[in-house]
């Protein structure tokens, strides 16, 4: 019985480890990288320079890369990324800078 009491009350300690590690490492995740990447042809080629089109996105969002880069996408692709890069605010309520991505 002492064996069953210990592993509830051990259950219930590590449950709440777990809750209050997921409340306070949490990683925030900024949302235009996945949408960006979307938008990209998914080739994975490597051409831009970037690992894949997830690397090409993440560099776009953080200013440091070109949509241009980018030796598969087509103009339609382009113009859909810059208009959504044009409306989309990031996790600290910025924007990015048009000019410096394209």
């Amino acid at each position: 019985m002492s064996a069953i009491i210990f592993l509830v009350i051990l259950g219930i300690a590590l449950g709440a480890i777990l809750g209050l590690a997921d409340k306070f490492l949490k990683v925030e995740v900024d949302e235009r990288v996945a949408t960006v990447g979307s938008l990209l042809p998914q080739f994975n080629c490597g051409a831009c320079g970037y690992p894949g089109c997830s690397g090409l996105a993440e560099a776009i969002v953080e200013e440091t890369g070109h949509v241009s880069d980018c030796k598969p996408i087509k103009p339609e692709g382009k113009e859909a990324i810059y208009k959504y890069l044009e409306e989309a605010v990031g996790p600290n309520g910025e924007k990015i800078d048009l000019n410096k991505v394209k």
